[in-house]
């Protein structure tokens, strides 16, 4: 089976990860803590092992591999590398977002290397730590990729400035694997030596967690919390009950290099080992060296943007005509340049720019005038506008151009040419602003409203077309007090709405942190929440015999409008294609409740008599295997799918000889065949049990399309 060389830059995630101080416990008592450093295994001032994060996110982990396709037969964990940007909390909620970086090719049978790299965050965004992994594919190398860049630790020419011994035990993997790892290659002896060892081996991030003790203990003893970074190579095997010795070299204040052997065979079983420690530093959000335009920054939200931007870093273009509310004066350069005056007197870089966002002209200018000043275009935050407010009788075609001009052509003539140099960097964020009259109407406001609105499907064709290159685009529609609506909101509610209430989202969503990409947000008063288009699930009316008819709409106008169990569309392809399977029944089982009305399979037997009908013929060249399912529960039972000669048999029952067995509960069955639950996150956390060839069961999801 070959690597799936297409998940490189696919997201993953988010995936979460709830724990408790128990956890952090029985983390601590698996990589060797026990009465000597209290501070670890008891609940009193209790206190996190910094590589427990490693193993609380080794679910995601297993996503990386999924992804990738990869021979689990050969897997290895290569490299390791955790970045700390603030102390792990003793319970809470983790969330992991990241992606597949690259997949290296190190020659036929000698294997390739998978880099996956994520983020961590606590459940309030707060970020916890980074994660770089390289696995190591041993049986999935030879595909014609790039080889993977070399790396080495110098260690410095003389005696370690620290030495410690451990003596893991001859049943330490079975404590280990309770805090995530439940792969077989530790505790199965038939699958170990399938895979070509001895015996079961350890853990490799045990040994981690043993090395990570000694590193705090010898050079901040107590202060797990000042970790900063901690990476290694696994670069060989260990057997349980075997000791080992981590030996560190000081080489500055705050760097070490390290590395742990082997005691009793003298082999290095973790290499390039480095840790770095001190205090860490606040973690924020900054903007060193991005470059950002606001367009409209003369006053109102567009200035708190602004300002703020530079005091985390930005080098701003403040974007201002200088106009009237209704833009029909003149422009002058004084609200743009008080804005910068600002700015620069607090420290900060900006320059000030007077171009007119409503024509082709300005919106070139304005760009120009970012890379000339500054060498490049980050961000993009199209904030600039103008009203004319009428009732649609008496909205005269100049008051309706004018509003569109300035809101939805401004946003055009500006975006494009910062799109294109975003696109060639591989990196940009924009934000488009919408209001609630464009999203849900107001009265007197068509033009404003058409414009708000149109600048959402602009969001979101750009979303699609910026993806492949990193650039997030997304819209605010704020409810903030400016000139443009001092004389429309209530007195008490104009105090209220100050632009400050508003920039930490807009900020946000400038930042590198962002992933999110196409969405809609309302913010005011400190209130802040997503809007969306959301599509119903409609009904079908007519068939290929019949063309519906009106009155057949009237009888199901109720079905066709009801918005229960709707759904949001990332791009028009997604909706059609729904459209068209909506004349596809789902499978029947032949059986009451087979499944519900979302097409989602309620028990085993439905799954099972849609499986000849899901078959993959041309998968199944040369293959020859038999699938033996064991499902418990009341919607469960026994099963066997037999592959052979390029056809697929279902039956009901058990085979003498099954070439893979497979057992579930009937719950997390139809979880993992619906979808809710990925297979590679059952298997390893030990929902799904797989026996005998192990491999073969790769052959499923290739076989298969439910």
């Amino acid at each position: 089976m070959a690597l799936n060389l297409e998940a490189v830059g696919q997201k993953i995630g988010p995936v979460k990860k709830d724990y408790s101080w128990k956890d952090v416990i029985l983390y601590a008592l698996g990589v060797g803590a026990g009465f000597d450093e209290i501070e670890y295994v008891y609940e009193k001032d209790l206190k996190v092992i910094p590589s427990f994060g490693i193993a609380a996110i080794f679910e995601f982990l297993s996503h990386i591999a999924a992804k990738a396709d990869v021979n689990y037969a050969g897997i290895l964990h290569g490299e390791q590398e955790l970045f700390y940007h603030s102390p792990i909390p003793t319970e809470g909620t983790m969330v992991t977002e990241g992606k597949i970086t690259d997949i290296y090719d190190m020659g036929e049978k000698k294997g390739a290397v998978v880099v996956g790299e994520s983020v961590t965050c606590d459940a309030n965004g707060r970020r916890l730590f980074t994660s770089v992994i390289r696995l190591f594919c041993r049986l999935d190398g030879g595909f014609g990729g790039k080889p993977a860049p070399g790396s080495k630790v110098e260690i410095p020419e003389r005696a370690p400035d620290f030495e410690d011994e451990a003596q893991p035990s001859a049943d330490q993997p079975l404590l280990y694997r309770l805090s995530g790892d439940v792969f077989q290659l530790h505790v199965d002896p038939e699958f170990a030596k399938m895979s070509g060892f001895d015996m079961p081996i350890m853990h490799g991030l045990c040994t981690h967690g043993y090395a990570c003790r000694s590193l705090i203990k010898n050079l901040i003893p107590g202060e797990p919390e000042r970790v900063h970074r901690l990476s290694c190579r696994f670069s060989r095997p260990l057997y349980p009950g075997d000791p080992i010795k981590t030996q560190i070299w000081k080489v500055e204040d705050g760097k070490a290099v390290w590395r742990t052997i082997n005691s009793k065979t003298g082999d290095m079983v973790i290499a390039n080992g480095i840790f770095e420690y001190g205090d860490i530093p606040k973690d924020e959000i900054r903007f060193d060296d991005k470059v950002a335009i606001v367009t409209g920054a003369g006053g109102g939200l567009g200035r708190i943007y602004a300002k703020d931007l530079a005091a985390r870093g930005a080098k701003v273009v403040v974007n201002d005509l200088g106009g009237s509310r209704d833009g029909s004066s003149g422009g002058s350069a004084t609200p743009a340049q008080q804005v910068v005056d600002e700015i620069t007197a607090a420290g900060g870089t900006a320059i000030a720019n007077y171009d007119n966002v409503a024509t082709p002209e300005g919106g070139e200018s304005i760009v120009k005038a970012a890379v000339d000043a500054f060498g490049t275009v980050d961000i993009l935050i199209n904030n600039a506008g103008i009203l004319r407010d009428k009732s649609f009788i008496k909205m005269e075609p100049e008051n309706w151009q004018a509003v569109v001009d300035v809101h939805l052509n401004g946003a055009y003539h500006v975006t494009r040419p910062a799109f294109a140099i975003m696109r060639e960097k591989g990196y940009g964020r924009i934000i488009m602003t919408t209001s609630a009259a464009g999203l849900y109407g107001n009265f007197g406001q068509t033009n404003y409203s058409a414009a708000k609105m149109g600048l959402v499907g602009l969001m979101n064709t750009l979303k699609l077309e910026g993806k492949k290159y990193n650039i997030k685009v997304n819209t605010i529609a704020p409810l903030a007090a400016s000139r443009l609506t001092e004389d429309i909101m209530p007195p008490e509610l104009f105090e209220k709405s100050k632009p400050e209430f508003v920039s930490p989202l807009v900020l946000f969503l400038c930042s590198d942190r962002c992933e999110v990409s196409g969405n809609i947000y309302n913010a005011g008063v400190g209130v802040f929440n997503r809007a969306a288009v959301v599509t119903g699930p409609g009904t079908v009316i007519g068939d290929d015999a019949k063309w519906p008819a009106i009155d057949d709409v009237a009888a199901g106008f109720d079905k066709i409008s009801s918005l229960k169990n709707g759904k949001e569309y990332e791009e028009l392809n997604a909706c059609v294609g729904d459209i068209i399977n909506a004349f596809s029944a789902p499978p029947q089982a032949g059986a009451a409740g087979a499944s519900d009305a979302s097409g989602k399979f309620t028990e085993a037997a439905a799954v099972f008599k849609a499986m000849p009908g899901a078959f993959n013929p041309d998968a199944a060249k040369g293959v020859n295997v038999v699938f033996q399912y064991n499902i418990s529960g009341d919607k469960g039972g026994d099963w066997v799918c037999e592959i052979a000669d390029g056809a697929c048999r279902i039956s009901e029952g058990t085979h003498d000889k099954p070439t893979c067995t497979l057992g579930m509960s009937d719950t997390d069955f139809l979880a993992m065949i619906n979808g809710e639950l990925p297979a590679m996150q059952a298997y390893t956390s030990g929902k799904l049990k797989i026996g005998g060839d192990i491999m073969k069961s790769q052959l499923i999801e290739k076989l298969f399309k439910l």
